[in-house]
């Protein structure tokens, strides 16, 4: 069983080691309106913002965030000129040196999109104090109570849980055909990094497909690199040729839907739709929308108001979404089915991590401590099994569901 704190310690320690590429500043095309920190008070929309991205484009992730900031500054009504984006910021030094560098530009407030920009964020913003500093998938905002530096994430989770109920019904599907056995349904998982964002969102996608075919199992192989095509491409092929009737993934660059578009085996992908590129495999994708985030940050900025320190956004309010569902390949009567699993998770009447769906070590669990409060020695403070559930996401935004339940099979780590 993972636990948080090595889990942490050891992305820390990858972070250490820095992430190359060169640091370039771009300009966003952005242009109406929509509305949380305190910051210098403005009411029109000459603001100036900024995004701090780990990659560019070309990542799947990055690109999303980079698409929401977009859809942002345009409901906002912010023009291309105020809107900065630095791309291929590695999650070191260079994080800080672009976040003051924004400041210096007249930024009024300034997102990051990655996890190890987080220390970096904070020291910019205990230097830059009339400036808000907003950073995804953080977990430390809550506890170093700076009134200018603010964590946000979404209960994304949820979508990939639905994504995981469009897998569990395609292989249905395929078993009703007689492409192969109950028994022999086996799904496959490309993930970046074994810690908790990651090890939330594989289980997730696998209770899903569980709800509708309780006989699958899943193998999950890691790459070490949030991008990295090659390794994503080939962590695919090597599920393909183990078995893996099925592939989603938790990496940013389109080597696994390619791999599942070569075999001619069904994928489900992350962050966007790839049914251009592949057409014949691709079932549908889950994805974080942060334009109600950037929105509701950047109006609390413009009027003066708090963001909160710690904010999570989920389906009801737009900020965890699929992609349009790819009929072509998915089974029939996907998207009704998934309207009705989506009804229930936003009435609270069904829940991702209910403890009666799944077991660690062949036990159901009733308690369980995770490390909420980040400190030093990553020490687990915080019950979050009640109510028959795991409470993800309610405790901080960012996941902290680390647990290795049974049925899913880590092929190899990587920290």
């Amino acid at each position: 069983m993972l636990k948080l704190d090595q889990i942490m310690m050891n992305r820390r320690q990858a972070i250490a080691l820095g992430m190359g590429g060169a640091a370039t500043l771009a300009l966003a095309a952005c242009g109406g309106n929509s509305g949380g920190n305190g910051g210098e008070a403005s009411t029109d929309a000459g603001i100036k913002i900024g995004l701090i991205c780990l990659h560019d484009e070309n990542s799947t992730y990055d690109l999303n965030f980079i698409n929401g900031f977009k859809e942002a500054c345009e409901n906002l009504g912010i023009d291309e000129a105020n809107a900065l984006i630095k791309k291929n910021i590695p999650e070191g030094q260079e994080c800080y040196d672009a976040a003051a560098e924004l400041a210096d530009a007249g930024c009024k407030i300034i997102f990051a999109d990655s996890f190890g920009h987080e220390d970096y964020m904070i020291q910019a913003a205990k230097e830059f104090p009339e400036v808000q500093f907003c950073h995804a998938t953080g977990t430390k905002a809550h506890t170093e109570g700076l009134d200018n530096f603010h964590n946000a994430f979404a209960a994304i989770y949820e979508g990939r849980y639905l994504a995981g109920v469009a897998a569990g019904l395609k292989l249905k599907e395929m078993i009703e055909a007689g492409d192969f056995k109950a028994a022999d349904a086996k799904m496959g998982y490309v993930g970046a990094f074994t810690y908790a964002e990651v090890v939330s969102g594989y289980t997730s996608f696998y209770l899903g497909a569980k709800s509708i075919v309780p006989e699958v199992t899943m193998d999950v192989t890691f790459t070490g690199s949030w991008y990295d095509e090659t390794a994503e491409k080939e962590g695919a092929t090597k599920l393909i040729n183990g078995g893996c009737k099925l592939i989603s993934q938790h990496a940013d660059s389109m080597g696994a839907p390619t791999a599942c578009e070569n075999a001619g085996v069904p994928d489900v992908s992350y962050n966007g739709s790839t049914i251009d590129a592949c057409p014949k495999t691709f079932i549908v994708s889950s994805r974080i929308n942060w334009a109600p985030y950037y929105e509701y940050a950047v109006k609390a900025t413009q009027e003066g108001k708090a963001i909160e320190a710690d904010w999570a956004g989920d389906l009801t309010n737009g900020s965890v979404q699929l992609t349009d569902i790819n009929e072509a390949v998915a089974a029939k009567g996907t998207a009704d089915i998934i309207k009705d699993v989506q009804t229930e998770l936003e009435a609270g009447t069904l829940h991702v991590f209910d403890t009666s769906t799944f077991t660690v070590d062949g036990k159901e669990l009733t308690s369980y401590m995770a490390d909420v409060d980040t400190d030093p020695a990553y020490k687990a403070d915080t019950e979050v099994i009640s109510d028959g559930y795991f409470h993800e996401s309610e405790f901080r935004s960012a996941p902290y569901f680390d647990l290795q339940i049974d049925g899913i099979n880590l092929l190899d780590t990587a920290f």
